[in-house]
């Protein structure tokens, strides 16, 4: 049973990742490479090569990544490289698709001289959909996702500082080739896929988690089960200053719910402290399941 299971969740993970990068692969010919805008990483230097000499992304693509495979194998070892192996396979072969499919006429990317913030906003929309899946699904793209990794193990930089370096000196470079303004619509696009990379990955289930410190957290953790129905979780608390124990509840609702439960709270005690956090993604009774 548990077998099944664990087979049925990685059959799950390999097609969800091939979806995405099927995704990825076209929305970079449809809207990226047809209006010549940038991408970063190891990606952006394909684009570069596509531009000035005509080589296939889906080619140099793999290309980059061979030489990563073998450094990142070496020092994260066989598991977690696996679906970054599969994901980069997976990109360079729809990207190979999406270039055949242009070249016999059944796909008309789509082009423009006029609104390229357009173009600009479907290429962040479909790449961030394309990514946010490879990774909520556990894979990446390889490129400068393992070249982080590897940096952060051996030298402990921050992960996203060196993609953000990697992505600023890729797309900086553009600027030798590309008009400005083309370069300038690609920084948008880079934040539109990054936005929707969040919102995929870390779930689309936005909830907020309220901490909330009050003299009445008994009488106010049945009135949230009662009102709104929702589960409460009640933790022992001291307080530094005064030294008065108390307890502290803490609560997950959806956004719709919460104004009502603020109401409540003003309610039972206008004078509470409260803590209202983000939560991208709740998996639990009330909510969604695994």
């Amino acid at each position: 049973m548990i077998f099944k299971e664990r087979f049925t969740d990685q059959f799950t993970n390999v097609i969800m990742i091939m979806i995405g990068t099927a995704i990825y692969a076209f929305g970079l010919h449809y809207f990226v490479i047809s209006n010549e805008l940038m991408e970063g990483g190891l990606t952006g230097v394909s684009l570069l090569l596509k531009y000035v000499l005509n080589i296939p992304p889906s080619i140099s693509t793999l290309l980059f990544n061979i030489p990563l495979f073998y450094i990142g194998w070496k020092n994260f070892g066989r598991g977690p490289m696996l679906y970054t192996i599969l994901g980069v396979l997976s990109l360079s072969f729809f990207l190979w698709i999406m270039e055949i499919l242009i070249r016999i006429g059944f796909l008309i990317p789509f082009h423009t001289t006029q609104d390229y913030f357009l173009a600009t906003l479907y290429a962040g929309i479909t790449l961030g959909t394309g990514l946010g899946l490879v990774f909520r699904f556990g894979g990446t793209t390889g490129g400068s996702d393992i070249l982080a990794r590897i940096g952060h193990k051996k030298k402990g930089w921050s992960v996203g500082q060196v993609i953000l370096i990697i992505d600023v000196i890729v797309i900086g470079s553009s600027f030798l080739y590309l008009p400005k303004e083309k370069v300038l619509y690609s920084l948008v696009a880079v934040f539109v896929t990054s936005r929707i990379i969040d919102y995929i990955s870390e779930g689309a289930y936005a909830a907020k988690a309220f901490t909330i410190i009050t003299d009445h957290a008994g009488s106010l953790a049945q009135s949230i089960t009662k009102e709104l129905d929702r589960g409460v979780t009640l933790f022992p608390a001291k307080g530094a200053y005064s030294g008065h124990q108390k307890e502290v509840v803490y609560c997950v609702v959806y956004r719709y719910e919460t104004r009502r439960l603020r109401e409540l709270i003003k309610a039972m005690d206008p004078s509470a402290f409260i803590i209202i956090g983000d939560v991208h993604d709740v998996i639990g009774e009330g909510f969604k399941t695994q």
